[in-house]
């Protein structure tokens, strides 16, 4: 039987959701995806880029406390996340981000 996203440390009812969102129902299928796929289905999905949701994921799959993430490893996560976000097309989802592919509308930074 699978794991519920909620078993994964710092993952709680709301993530839960957002990963049911985005066609994500399990703890396993987050682990097989690793926190970058996984965290690029949610923004797919509609989910608004926070830099703070990106480290609790990266920490929890590592079973570590959120706020475990400092430092130089802090600073490293941030360029994954931007680079993460700035793949995605920013914030931006549905038919904005397609709109932003075919450059109907400025290109969000």
């Amino acid at each position: 039987m699978p794991s519920p996203v909620s078993s994964i440390p710092n993952l709680g009812p709301a993530s839960e959701a957002a990963f049911a969102r985005a066609g994500i129902h399990s703890a396993e299928e987050i682990r097989a995806l690793g926190p970058d796929e996984a965290y690029r289905r949610l923004l797919r999905a509609g989910t608004q880029p926070h830099f703070i949701g990106y480290y609790v994921l990266v920490m929890g799959l590592q079973g570590r406390p959120w706020n475990d993430c400092q430092g130089e490893e802090k600073k490293a996560l941030r360029v994954r996340f931007d680079a993460i976000k700035a793949e995605m097309g920013g914030s931006r989802s549905g038919i904005e981000a397609a709109l932003n592919a075919i450059g109907v509308i400025e290109r969000w930074r």
